[in-house]
């Protein structure tokens, strides 16, 4: 297997050790196992257990793609990233497990932090640009301050990462909320 296959791998069998059992239950010797490496190869990919749950954490990241989806106008950008985020809760729930557990461990987890700091610094750029790019007067309401309205996207978003049964009402409420 090449290296960057197996170090691939190994993200991959981390990711789904976390999404089954949690950061707490991640650990070293299963992911080897997993991956079918020597406990002893792991550390040759990755220094240590912090630099694998970094790892991880830019796959899981990278599960919601790189860009907003685009459409004929902010609102319908905005619809269609939703849509989307419904059909990775549906399609792809260990994604949201994995990502709700970063995010908790990223408040005590300098490295995590950043990871997901620089991840939550480019989705509030896009989501900045449906709010105040060119075509954003025309479609939000006066009432709608940009910043707040990223702010409660992304809230809405990590909300129902928790109970996403709800996700459609939500979403349709915060369409409701944010549109003329």
């Amino acid at each position: 297997m090449e290296l960057v296959d197996r170090r691939t791998a190994i993200v991959r069998a981390a990711f789904n050790q976390v999404a089954t059992v949690g950061l707490g239950g991640l650990r070293l010797r299963r992911i080897a196992e997993d991956v079918g490496i020597d406990h002893s190869t792991l550390h040759h990919h990755f220094p240590g257990k912090k630099d694998i749950i970094a790892a991880v954490a830019e796959y899981a990241i990278g599960q919601f793609g790189s860009r907003l989806p685009e459409g004929p106008d902010p609102a319908e950008s905005l619809r269609a990233y939703l849509r989307y985020v419904r059909k990775l809760l549906t399609e792809s729930p260990e994604v949201f497990v994995v990502t709700v557990e970063l995010d908790l461990h990223a408040r005590r987890d300098p490295e995590i932090r950043t990871v997901m700091e620089h991840h939550e610094a480019n989705w509030r750029q896009s989501l900045g640009e449906l709010f105040t790019g060119d075509d954003a007067q025309d479609v939000w309401p006066p009432r709608i301050e940009a910043q707040a309205a990223v702010e409660l996207v992304i809230a809405v978003v990590k909300g129902v990462q928790l109970t996403p049964d709800v996700a459609g009402t939500v979403f349709a409420q915060l369409d409701a909320a944010l549109t003329k």
